[in-house]
């Protein structure tokens, strides 16, 4: 268990700061875009709010693809893509069951899946904001 959470938890901070940093080229990105035109066409509105969620979809992705990493430096698995497979049902708290790690390592799916409903929280509040003020700013135009 000791090696688990050794193993586990500095990789779940490394996610933590890969999932900063694609906030932090998401929301300057739409604040940009927000400060820089006074009306805003819908085709740029969808363009600049499809980056922030295809960012933040990147960040989730880099992460699975670093759990499935480990898991394949660890033996667990022989090919990436089934480690990786392994990692997205885990991350996304599906927990299919159909591939699961051996006993030594079955923590590390337990804080990988801690790890990934946090950053998808994460995504999902960065997407939110992004999409609120966009309402916002369209029902100013309106007069409403």
């Amino acid at each position: 268990m000791l090696m688990n959470l050794l193993l586990g938890i500095p990789m779940t901070v490394l996610c933590l700061v890969l999932q900063a940093v694609m906030v932090g080229l998401s929301l300057p990105l739409y604040m940009d875009y927000r400060q820089h035109q006074e009306r805003h066409s819908r085709g740029t509105t969808i363009l600049v709010l499809s980056l922030v969620m295809m960012l933040m979809l990147l960040g989730n992705l880099m992460q699975m693809g670093l759990w499935a990493l480990l898991f394949v430096v660890l033996g667990e698995f022989d090919s990436f893509a089934r480690a990786l497979y392994f990692s997205g049902v885990t991350f996304a708290t599906l927990g299919y069951g159909d591939v699961v790690l051996s006993p030594r390592w079955q923590l590390l799916s337990a804080l990988e899946a801690a790890n990934g409903i946090l950053m998808f929280g994460v995504s999902t509040a960065v997407i939110t904001t992004a999409l609120g003020d966009v309402m916002k700013r369209y029902l100013q135009q309106l007069g409403r």
